[in-house]
Order: C-alpha cells, then structure tokens, then sequence
C-alpha cells in the first residue's frame, strides 16, 4: 500500500478515536476563537447547560453567568488567564431553564507558533450535587443539631482565634467546661425525648446569662462549653460561673414535669491555664472533673497543683527508643465487614506494645509520645512491614482480603514516603492494591495542594486511600472531590450516639449519602450494638468495624475467627 494512504488511514483512525473521546466524556467542553465568541461545544455541554450546539455557536460563554460573581471577580479570572495561560477554579453558572449550578472549570489559552492567542478551551465538570452534600455537611460540621449551638470545631475555631485577640490586648479569656450532674437519670426515667428537650431548655437558659462577646457551645451529650473573652480579672468569670449554676437550680418543665438538675463548672485562663485551646479546654475539664469530686453543683477553677505534672516521662520515651529492637511491638487486626454481603473483607492493622514492666501500654499514651520525639516515622515503618507480611499469609487462604494501616501527619510529611512504601511492597512482594492507608482530615488539610500530589503518587503506586476519623472537623469538604481517596471513615464518636441523638443519624446518613455521590466507600467505625448495626445497614452504608463484628485480635486468633466466620 502507498505510504501516504498508510499515513492518511493512521491520521483519520487517530481522528476518529479522539472523536469518540470528546463526544462520550462527561466533562462539558468550550471551544472559542479569540475575540471569546463560542465556535464548538461537545454533547456533555448540552446535557449540563440545556443549549443545543445550534443556539449557542456564536455567542459569548458570558451567556451563562448566574449573576453571583462580581466584576472583579472575571477580571482576575481574565487576569490569570492573560499572564499564565490558564485559570482553574470553582464557579456558579445558569442553566438555560434559568436552574443555578456551580461547576469546576478550567480555561486554557491556545497559542499559534508565534505566540498569538488564537482560541480559548474550557473544560468544566458539574459538582452541584457534591456541593449540595458540602453546605449541608458543613453546617452539620459546625454547629449542634439539636441545640443549634456552636459544636466543638466551631468553639474551637473561635477560640483560637479569641486567644490572639487576648494576646494582642492583654487581656485574659475565660473557658468553662459545664456537665450536668444528674442528666443521666433523666435519660434512663423520662427517656432520651425528654432528656433532647431538656438539653434545649439549659442551652436556652445558659445562653439567656450571656453577653453577645460570649460563645456557648455543645460538645455531647451533657456537655457544654463556654468562653468569656475580653476579662480583666478572675472574679468576673466567677460571676458569669455563679450565676448560670444558681440559673440551672430552677426547675425545668418538659412535658408537664419539673426536673430539677444541677451543674458541675470547671474553669481555666488564658494565658495562665494554657496557651493552645486544646490544653485550656482539658484543663477546665479537669477543673470540672474536681467539682464533680467535690460535691457537684459547684463551681472549681483550675489549679495545677491538684493536677498531675505534664511533664514528658522520660523513662518511657527512653523505653521506646528500644522497644521495636527488644520485639515489644506487636499487631491486632480488626475485621471490616461488608454490610450487604456479610462477608469480611478487609482488617485493620492496630499496634500494641507490651512493656516488660508496665504490661500493656495504650496507643493514646505512647503514640503522642512517639510523635513528639520523631519515633513514629520507625513505628510505623514497621507496622507497614509487618502488616504487609501478614498480609501475604492472609492472601494464601483468602486471596481478596485487604489492610488497613494508619499513617501519622509526621509520616505523611516524610520527603521519602512513597519511596519507602514502594520498598515495603516490594520487600514483603504483597499486591499493592490490597493495601489502604488511614489518613485523618488534620493531616490532610494543613497543605491541601501537597495532599492532593502526595496522594496521587500514592495512587500511582495502586495504594488505595482512606480518610479516617471524617466528621470531626469537615475542613476537608471543599477539596473532598478533589481527594484521590477511596473510602470515608465515619468517626466512631458518630456512632456512639446514634441511636440517642438525631443529630448523629443525620450527620451519618449524610456522611453516607456524599460518599455514594463522589463513589467513595463508607466505613462506620465504633459499631458496638445491633441497634448500629441495623441502622448503618439499613441506610446503606457500606461497611462496619467495630466490637459487634470483633475486638481487634492476634494474628493467629484473627485466622480462626475468619474459618470460624466462613463456616457460619
């Protein structure tokens, strides 16, 4: 055959291929010549915007403003694209019927060989729904649903933010940790409606003593959190503090009854107390830990002294220096259950650490630890190691099983991370497709855009990715769909409080339902009860962990709970 009809046959197969592509992506695409004027759309386009190719040739994309943006805000749009060649970003449109979606859009510049610009290519994908799920999740995320009080992250945040102002002005801040004292009665006599609408009026109440500078916040159940900023001495503190426990000894009235309750108060200063929120906030949870010791209905502010010393001990970060050498370390594996299929697909890898003197030391008390002194980097290699290893032996009797283990932020931050988890794979020879890692959103967030690399290099590697802990802080909606990830983690704190406070279902549902629309799969964590159990099967979460299905087991019992599993 004549060359040239070999190169002409191989051009137009080439066409046609590229064709095919354009016509079946979902992303809607906008080609434009120079002075912006539409020249050509794909079919995605029409299915997203409701104009046909035929009405909108021609015209300027301006067509499908929605109105929201200002006019500085195309101005720098245009800017970026004029001095980089591209812009990329979130952006609200309109349909043709008029209906507003947003979409995630990019815009490049398309040069001829002497740098003229001679057309404009715009690629965007519909995130409505991801976004719909985002603002419902983040109000979830920010505030109690069944107070409608600020929630730990919202305190938190404020907080933190308060502590500067302090600082700048000199002035101290109060934080004050509330607990009920006979609340729990109330749920087990009245049951949890009258406790839900009990929790209501002390909220109301409490919030009725407070000034508008003031935060009042829900951290759980009988728990609340307040924070007077802007105080020139202790005693005003101890004023607001004394009068919301004299307020909370009148009687409230929930379906025709008086209840009468009381309240425990522990407050600490800033700076006095702490420096960071989270040491302020435990410390006037001691503080009302005290009062509860004392008595209850009273008021405690905290003293050091009363305290144990938060000094580092020393001995046992000198013990951890050599536990990985002396074999202190080992792992428990916790199943993952497929709820739709009752079939267990998956374990979680959990280190212990068994001290020759101290016996058996938790993870709360030694990981901190291992992560102040850089320790957790070698922990963890180790960890990864040797759940790889058990993961082969797991591959030879059930060949579809895969490991979970989790990675701490110090970790994820290492320069030679992915070198070092591809070395791992290699060394143990495990299908690297069988191996989740367990990120938190902290961890994540901090630097989204070095995430976002960080785990597509992951991915490369055909390492699956999980987002444990999700919804204790949601700072992570905005950039989930952006995430390479393949599951969601519901934090077990969620769970916990399923069945006694519809906030925590709405929450979960929600948690399921975004993870159904970005194609992620949804773990509940904590599951301890049938109740859970029904529940997250019921609404369609995908999978469960936790002491219902099994403790978290040695090696050798994990092998005869999985036969055991099989045969029943």
């Amino acid at each position: 055959m004549d060359k040239r009809y070999v190169e002409l046959f191989e051009q137009t197969a080439f066409q046609n291929i590229i064709e095919g592509v354009i016509k079946n992506i979902n992303d809607g695409i906008i080609l434009t010549n120079s002075k912006g004027d539409i020249i050509w759309v794909n079919p995605a386009f029409e299915i997203v915007t409701g104009y046909n190719q035929e009405e909108i040739i021609g015209k300027n994309p301006r067509i499908l403003q929605s109105g929201i943006h200002d006019r500085e805000f195309y101005k720098q749009m245009w800017k970026e694209i004029t001095e980089k060649g591209y812009w990329q970003g979130e952006i609200w449109n309109k349909r043709k019927g008029g209906e507003l979606y947003v979409e995630w859009l990019t815009v490049h510049a398309i040069q001829d060989s002497e740098g003229f610009v001679v057309n404009y290519l715009a690629v965007f994908s519909d995130i409505t729904v991801q976004k719909s799920h985002v603002e419902q999740l983040k109000k979830m995320a920010h505030y109690d649903m069944l107070t409608g009080l600020p929630n730990r992250y919202l305190f938190t945040k404020r907080l933190n933010e308060l502590m500067k102002v302090s600082h700048r002005h000199r002035k101290q801040l109060a934080v004050m940790f509330l607990d009920l004292d006979r609340f729990k009665y109330v749920n087990d006599t009245l049951g949890h409606y009258a406790g839900d609408l009990l929790l209501q009026k002390v909220a109301m109440r409490v919030k009725g003593i407070l000034k508008k500078k003031d935060t009042l916040a829900r951290f759980g159940g009988d728990e609340f959190v307040l924070m007077i900023p802007a105080i020139s001495n202790d005693d005003e503190a101890v004023q607001v503090a004394s009068s919301i426990i004299d307020a909370l000894k009148v009687p409230f009235s929930v379906n025709g009854q008086d209840i009468y309750v009381t309240a425990s108060l522990g407050v600490s200063f800033y700076p006095r107390d702490g420096e960071d929120s989270a040491l302020l906030i435990r410390n006037a949870d001691r503080a009302m830990h005290n009062a509860k010791r004392k008595g209850k209905n009273r008021l405690e502010i905290y003293n050091q002294d009363e305290h144990e010393s938060n000094e580092v001990d020393f001995a046992l970060e000198n013990d951890l220096h050599k536990a990985i050498e002396r074999g202190e370390f080992s792992l428990h594996y916790q199943p993952l259950l497929h709820l739709r299929t009752n079939q267990i697909i998956g374990v979680e890898a959990l280190i212990r650490w068994n001290h020759p003197k101290r016996g058996l030391i938790s993870p709360a008390t030694f990981i901190p630890l291992a992560e102040e002194t850089g320790l957790v980097v070698a922990i963890s290699e180790w960890v990864i190691e040797e759940a790889c290893k058990r993961l082969k032996q797991l591959h030879t009797e059930y060949p579809r099983i895969k490991m979970n283990v989790n990675l701490s932020t110090l970790c994820f931050l290492q320069h030679d991370l992915v070198e070092s988890l591809e070395r791992l794979i290699q060394k143990t020879n495990v299908d690297p497709r069988y191996l989740e890692v367990e990120l938190t959103e902290s961890t994540l967030m901090p630097n989204a855009s070095f995430a976002i690399e960080r785990l597509v290099q992951m991915k490369q590697q055909q390492i699956k990715i999980a987002i444990d802990d999700f919804g204790t802080g949601f700072s992570a909606l905005s950039y989930l769909h952006r995430f390479p990830i393949d599951t969601l983690k519901i934090d077990k704190s969620f769970i916990r409080n399923l069945s006694s406070y519809r906030g925590e279902a709405a929450i979960v549902k929600a948690i399921i339902d975004m993870g159904r629309s970005l194609n992620v799969s949804v773990v509940a964590e904590g599951v301890e009860t049938e109740k859970q159990y029904k529940f997250l099967k019921d609404h369609g979460c995908d999978y469960a962990q936790g002491y219902y299905i099994s403790k978290p087991l040695p090696f050798e019992e994990l092998l005869l709970f999985l036969q055991e599993w099989e045969t029943e």
